[in-house]
């Protein structure tokens, strides 16, 4: 027997994953990162497969990882994790364009550091793909502790008041933060706390903050 509250113990930090294809830039935000050996050195990330972000490391073997700081607002995880890099330029109108050495991007705020990287394995998963990788370079930028998976839930999920809400269309978040709907059922992810909205949660819905599919949702009482 499998009890999920057993697995949420386990600590969980937040990034933006960077990477670059051509003259394409794009990121997303992932939740598995670490230092997995000191000699040689080198670090683990695991990306869901559904990121367009996950492909482009995957042929370029390259990446840039950015740790979030508690300096970060919501707006990064709505930039860079409810929407998809395939719709959107997620870098168009940033305010200063930030490179490392490999040429990739990283961001002016809401990070704590840089860590660039060279795939030297990658192992598939199932779900999501698992990346051996050797820094090339790293740097501090900030001071701010990282966030923790508990530090997003306590101090920047509940900003402003509502639960953020998902268009059940086309799987992107509308415009407004709050629903307007408040006699809809609410389902919630029992990995990260994602709250989706609507008269059913489809079958193959994936959560757009930790890309947990819909059987790790349960119906929340109204």
């Amino acid at each position: 027997m499998i009890d999920n509250k057993a697995l949420f113990t386990i600590g969980y930090g937040l990034y933006v994953l960077v990477a670059r294809q051509g003259d394409k830039d794009n990121a997303c935000i992932i939740n598995v990162a670490q230092q997995v050996s000191s000699d040689p050195l080198q670090l683990m990330i695991c990306v869901n497969k559904a990121n367009l972000t996950h492909d482009m490391v995957l042929r370029t073997l390259k990446f840039n990882l950015c740790p979030l700081s508690e300096e970060a607002t919501m707006k990064p995880f709505q930039h860079f994790g409810f929407q998809s890099g395939r719709d959107v330029d997620k870098f168009a109108g940033c305010e200063q364009e930030l490179r490392t050495e490999n040429g990739l991007l990283y961001l002016p705020k809401f990070i704590n550091a840089v860590i660039s990287c060279v795939v030297t394995k990658s192992i598939d998963l199932g779900s999501h793909t698992m990346f051996i990788a050797m820094p090339l370079e790293a740097r501090i930028l900030s001071d701010s502790p990282s966030i923790t998976y508990a530090y997003y839930q306590q101090h920047i999920k509940q900003v402003g008041g509502g639960q953020l809400k998902v268009d059940s269309n086309s799987g992107q978040v509308p415009p407004t933060t709050h629903s307007t709907l408040p006699t809809q059922k609410k389902w919630v992810c029992d990995v990260c706390g994602y709250v989706y909205e609507g008269d059913s949660l489809p079958p193959d819905f994936i959560c757009p903050w930790c890309k947990h599919p819909a059987s790790d949702f349960r119906l929340m009482e109204q």
